[in-house]
């Protein structure tokens, strides 16, 4: 079943959305504020975010723009307790593809929930970082016109640092990401994987998107970096 992160800083909304879905048969993930939401959907993305518009360290509108930002195109559906055209337009513009007003019927947010499912799934999902481009469906990958060839494990690795371009990601994300947790994170297993893309993506020198971040991990961006 579908993956939902529920970002809400209402506990008791937050827990009671959390029963109804998990009754639903969807697996939930749940966070109190913005930042830990973006943290958790960079672990492990989800299929749908529901994230309410006033939160903390983050509020909804933050954290739909920036993971719109990096290409990533995960439905989103906005709840909030503002019933202004404004504000709808508001997340709307923020690139929400839903919003609810609270309080809302479960049965009118499960209907939205469903059909925002429904379309995300009739389409193939790209993931774009300058001129690089994942087809994941396919699992194929593209640097300019150069289609590349790529173990699982570097395809895995690559797709969450693109899905979370310009985010640093710590070694134990990514080792929780891509291998399950099942190596230890002063393993060298990750950094041989990422000299691997290296070598294949900075072919023909072409320019740098895996960026090393001493002491905390890597990140994917377009821009070069000293510290690299």
């Amino acid at each position: 079943m579908p993956t939902i992160l529920i970002a809400e800083d209402d506990r008791r909304v937050r827990e009671s959305l959390e029963r109804a879905l998990t009754l639903e048969g969807y697996e939930v993930v749940t966070a109190s504020d913005g930042a830990r939401a973006l943290e958790l959907h960079a672990e492990t993305p989800a299929d749908l975010l529901l994230l309410d518009v006033s939160m903390p360290n983050a509020d909804g509108l933050s954290v739909c723009r920036r993971i719109r930002e990096r290409g990533d195109e995960t439905p989103v559906l906005m709840l909030t307790a503002r019933h202004e055209v404004q504000d709808r337009v508001a997340g709307l513009d923020a690139g929400a593809d839903d919003y609810l007003v609270k309080p809302f019927a479960l049965e009118e947010l499960l209907a939205r929930l469903r059909a925002r499912l429904r379309i995300g799934a009739t389409h193939d999902e790209h993931l774009h970082l300058a001129d690089l481009r994942l087809d994941l469906d396919g699992r194929r990958v593209w640097r300019s016109d150069t289609i590349l060839d790529l173990s699982k494990t570097e395809f895995d690795l690559l797709e969450v640092l693109v899905r979370n371009a310009g985010v640093v990601l710590s070694r134990t994300q990514l080792y929780d990401a891509v291998w399950d947790g099942d190596l230890e994170t002063d393993s060298k297993t990750l950094d041989v994987y990422v000299g691997y893309l290296r070598r294949k993506l900075e072919a023909d020198n072409r320019s740098r998107l895996i960026h090393t971040v001493r002491g905390t991990g890597y990140v994917a961006r377009d821009a070069d970096d000293t510290d690299s």
